[in-house]
């Protein structure tokens, strides 16, 4: 007798994440995608905006500096990854609790290095070695979509600890 067997949810069983959770996480991964490409571009030797002299005295492009550019575009991409954990319904590599605590963490970190990255963009000093006009354009155009990851981030953590919440109370 050939029965199919439906695994039917359990009392205890999370809720998946909400439709908007899975969008926000994925728009926090894409959002890290221009910086990543404009760093690689700089390491590439593309223009961005700076000077040879300022690559090579200020960046160490060639030397050193490109390993730098090119890896601070692969970490900030691999942590834009990190809110798919927060909407996965297959893989969980920490405790509901910790990932939780993790996740809130991050969030506060990241709203603080956003305002802190404001402060910096609006100061003369960061401003001294971008060519003025195009340069200043394309750069706040690759690095805008930043700004939205701590709000997208928050929501999505948000979502997670509700989710997690329900099981803890039913």
């Amino acid at each position: 007798m050939d029965v199919m067997t439906t695994a039917l949810p359990t009392p205890s069983a999370v809720p998946s994440a909400p439709p908007w959770a899975r969008r926000a996480a994925h728009a926090i991964a894409l959002c890290a995608v221009p910086s990543g490409l404009w760093r690689i571009a700089m390491a590439s030797g593309i223009y961005v905006g700076y000077s040879d002299q300022v690559l090579r005295d200020v960046f160490d492009i060639p030397g050193w500096g490109i390993a730098y550019v090119v890896g601070l575009a692969v970490i900030s991409e691999l942590a834009a990854l990190f809110p798919l954990l927060l909407v996965s319904d297959r893989w969980k590599p920490l405790r509901p609790r910790t990932l939780s605590r993790l996740a809130w963490t991050a969030s506060a970190v990241l709203v603080v290095g956003a305002l802190w990255q404001i402060a910096v963009a609006l100061t003369v000093e960061s401003q001294t070695y971008l060519a003025s006009g195009p340069a200043q354009t394309v750069w706040a155009l690759t690095f805008a979509p930043l700004l939205a990851i701590p709000a997208l981030m928050t929501a999505v953590t948000w979502s997670y600890a509700e989710r997690h919440r329900v099981r803890a109370h039913a």
